[in-house]
Formats: structure tokens, C-alpha cells, sequence
């Protein structure tokens, strides 16, 4: 064996035990969710309510923050009867300081801990630029960077104080690689990823493990409460397609399941969908080429309408002959599971 050859085999036998070590390492993170509070935000309905009844499952107690009171109280039912989970329900709207602060106090009072929080709180504004205002920004902004902020500050100091906590930040392959009709999406969640890389390096030195995810489509039934600038009706339709197919989304239960895990072992990130990770990586290698991939993309997408585009409508405002339809099947029935209907 000549010393080139003998270079190659040291190289790979230090990647291995490096490999090895760090697998050790990630396994003595791990930990049980079984008696643990977890606060979900956006915990009602969706990706939220769907890590919940898998969280009940293991034992988990929750907290669940979200705006609308009938689709807490709704969730709330589902968990206590199908599982017989430990159940805090709390109206809170994530943008609001002194709305998350009376929150995270509630919860220490009465449960004494946040053991795991995750920022899932989310809004969708689909349709052409033209049609966006800046109100639309800020909503997004104080949704997906606000808000996880907010959370993040209320529970950091309890969770220094104990040596330990999780957070995980729900992010989007949006915050990496910016999609054409959703501007305000995917800039707070870019502005939401980088928080979240930022905030994971100051707090690890506490026991503090911070998971940034970002999934690509996933079908939790989230389109029918998405907001359609434009031409509204073309809007939801490619939107809701996209969103159902088996190729393109993965389902909103394993999602979770991939999320629980990352949470479980403390991994700093996760990218869902073999298509995000894909996108993520081309972007990283070659973004003009991505630049030309999604500039065709948004003009193969509906053009702008004309004043009415500038009204904002539901999903479920917005239906078509395309719409739901057999197209839509899988997302029109995560939509009734999830208590987004």
C-alpha cells in the first residue's frame, strides 16, 4: 500500500469514527416525551394538532396556543377523549408580547415547566406580488418571526434555570429557496431560519437543544385557510393541487413523526421531502440555475386580476371546478381530520 492509498484508508477510518462518535453523542441526547410539557403553537388544527396526538400518545403533557377558542376547544375534545391527554387550551395570538407572556406564565404556574416548545404558528399568502401590500409583509413577519420570538424569550430564562428544554422552529424549504407567489411566505421564513440558527449556538452551552425544520409540501389540509390574492379561484387551485400530490407532499403524519424525532435526539436541523432537500442543495450549488427554474415557474403561474385581486379571500372562498376535486382528494381529507375544516 503506497502512502496515497494509505492517506485514502486513514481519511476513511477518521470520517467512520467520527461518524460513530457523533451517533453516540446524538443518542445520549435522546429523550422521553412521556411526562414532559410541550407547547405547540398553531396547536388546534394541522401540522400542530397532528404532533399533539402523537405527543399524547407518548405521554406528553400539552399546551395548546392558537386565536380561534372554538378550534381549541375542538382539538382540546379530540385529545381528551381519543387519548386521554393532559390538556392546557390558552386563546393566545403569538404576535401579541403581552398576550405569550400571560401564556408562558399560566403554563409555569400551574404545570411549573416548558420542557419542549415548538413554533408551528403559521400563515399562508398566496398570489402574485402585484397584488401584495405591506400589510401582508407584516402580518407574515410577526406571524413566523415575531411570534417564535416572543415564545422563545418567555421560555428561555425557565429553561436556562433547569439546565435543559427543546425548542423546535417550524420553518419551510421556502425560507431556503423562495417560491414565486409567496413572497411574504417565504421571506419571514427565511427571516425564522436564520433566528433560529442564531439563537441554537447562544443556548447550547444551557442544555438547550433549538431544531430548525424545514418541510417541503405537506398535506395537512392547511389550504383551505390559506389567503388568495389575484385571481383567486386560479390561485387556490394550483395551490391545493400542488398540496395533494403523493409525488410532490409527503403526509402531514409522517412529517411529524420525522419532527418528533429530530426533536427527540436534539438534531440542529431537518429538511422534509426528498424534493426540499433537493431544492435546497441545487440552490446552494448552482442558484442561477434555480433563479431561471423559478422565474419560469412564476410565469406559468396566474397573472394578476384586476382590483379584486386585492382583496384577500380564503381557500375555502375560493373554490373551482378544479378545487376541490379529485385532484385535491387527499388534502380535502387531511383538511377534515386536522380540524382545519
Amino acid at each position: 500500500m503506497n502512502s496515497e492509498q494509505k492517506w485514502i484508508v486513514g481519511l476513511a477510518a477518521g470520517l467512520a469514527a467520527g461518524y460513530a462518535a457523533s451517533q453516540v453523542a446524538r443518542a445520549r441526547r435522546a429523550i422521553d416525551f412521556g411526562g414532559r410539557v410541550v407547547l405547540i403553537t398553531g396547536g388546534s388544527r394541522g401540522l400542530g394538532l397532528i404532533l399533539a396526538r402523537k405527543l399524547a400518545v407518548e405521554g406528553a403533557r400539552l399546551v395548546l396556543l392558537a386565536r380561534d377558542e372554538r378550534e381549541l376547544d375542538r382539538a382540546k375534545r379530540m385529545l381528551e377523549e381519543a387519548h386521554r391527554a393532559e390538556v392546557m387550551a390558552i386563546r393566545c395570538d403569538v404576535r401579541d408580547k403581552a398576550d405569550v407572556a400571560a401564556a408562558v406564565e399560566e403554563v409555569l404556574a400551574a404545570w411549573g415547566a416548558v420542557d419542549v416548545l415548538i413554533n408551528n404558528a403559521g400563515v399562508i399568502q398566496v398570489g402574485p406580488l402585484e397584488h401584495m401590500r405591506h400589510e401582508d409583509f407584516d402580518n407574515a413577519m410577526a406571524t413566523h418571526f415575531q411570534g417564535p420570538l416572543n415564545l422563545m424569550l418567555a421560555v428561555l430564562p425557565s429553561m436556562r434555570r433547569r439546565g435543559f428544554g427543546r425548542i423546535v422552529n417550524i420553518s419551510s424549504i421556502g425560507g431556503r429557496v423562495a417560491m414565486p407567489h409567496l413572497a411574504p411566505y417565504s421571506a419571514s421564513k427565511s427571516a425564522l431560519t436564520g433566528l433560529s440558527d442564531a439563537i441554537r449556538a447562544e443556548v447550547a452551552s444551557h442544555g438547550i437543544m433549538v431544531t430548525t425544520v424545514s418541510p417541503g409540501l405537506m398535506r395537512t389540509g392547511s389550504p383551505i385557510n390559506a389567503e388568495m390574492k389575484g385571481q383567486h379561484r386560479a390561485e387556490y387551485a394550483w395551490f391545493a393541487i400542488s398540496d395533494s400530490l403523493p409525488g410532490m407532499s409527503i403526509s402531514a403524519e409522517r412529517a411529524a413523526d420525522q419532527i418528533l424525532t429530530a426533536c427527540r435526539y436534539g438534531d440542529p436541523e431537518l429538511t422534509i421531502t426528498v424534493q426540499a432537500r433537493a431544492a435546497a442543495m441545487l440552490n446552494a450549488l448552482a442558484p442561477s440555475l434555480v433563479a431561471r427554474i423559478t422565474t419560469l415557474a412564476a410565469r406559468l403561474l396566474p397573472g394578476p386580476a384586476g382590483p379584486e385581486g386585492n382583496q384577500s379571500r380564503r381557500g375555502r372562498d375560493s373554490e373551482s371546478a378544479w378545487a376541490p376535486s379529485i385532484a385535491t382528494t387527499l388534502t380535502d381529507r387531511a383538511a377534515v381530520l386536522n380540524n382545519e375544516a
